[in-house]
């Protein structure tokens, strides 16, 4: 079977309660939940969360919660795949046992089902433990510059400053949207960015961080776009 995890913790501290603060006219796990159902990929969509609000937004949008994430599991420093193992042992004991598991964030307002698809066509066909969302940066890492605590400027890579940006290698980052892997991956507990880890290619113009009210605000004017275009 195909599980679909979406980690949903309630102790959101720079924008509070964000997993279900309204975005765009719905709740932002609500985007997330109705793109990976969208998708088809999955015979069970499960939100982890330790909220009973969430959990409730969770179900009206078609989510289970068969389970309430235990407080070590719910801090502000618990990674994402401890999480993802935890739901997979959870279905395990309970039911069916899953073969491929995608853990989508319930952040993702911009994830759509075709790349969910894609995502999960990438791993089947790729001897990867993972496949996930990246994108480009939009100005070339080697040209980055620091502020110093002298409030000055340096290059991280000096030796680039007179390099052409079009002769500057492409650089790519985690999209933040959804990670695709064999149960196995995340019940060992393996690292995601590693050489087994195939990239699931995504436009710019569909990936935002939403960390920050400003993010916030740029992410709606985005997304209302793109509902127009």
């Amino acid at each position: 079977m195909n599980l679909c995890v979406i980690p949903a913790r309630g102790g959101s501290k720079r924008i509070p309660r964000k997993n279900i603060k309204p975005f765009c006219g719905k709740p932002m796990i609500a985007w997330s939940i109705e793109a990976a159902k969208a998708s088809g990929c999955f015979d069970r969509i499960i939100v982890s969360t330790d909220d009973e609000e969430i959990a409730e937004v969770a179900k009206s949008f078609g989510a289970e919660v068969p389970f309430m994430r235990p407080a070590h599991l719910s801090d502000d420093h618990t990674a994402t795949i401890p999480v993802i193992a935890h739901a997979i042992r959870w279905q395990m004991e309970h039911s069916d046992s899953p073969i491929e598991v995608c853990c989508v964030y319930a952040t993702a307002t911009f994830v759509q089902s075709k790349d969910i698809k894609r995502g999960l066509e990438i791993l089947k066909s790729t001897d990867a433990e993972y496949a996930f969302s990246v994108t480009t940066y939009a100005f070339p890492i080697q040209r980055a510059i620091r502020i110093t605590k002298e409030q000055r400027v340096e290059m991280f890579q000096p030796g680039h400053f007179n390099t052409r940006s079009q002769d500057l290698e492409e650089a790519w980052h985690d999209a933040g949207q959804f990670y695709w892997g064999r149960a196995s991956a995340w019940l060992e507990g393996k690292p995601i960015f590693i050489s087994d880890a195939a990239p699931v290619t995504l436009p710019r113009c569909r990936v935002q961080d939403i960390d920050t009210p400003e993010d916030w605000q740029r992410a709606e004017w985005l997304f209302k776009a793109m509902l127009k275009s």
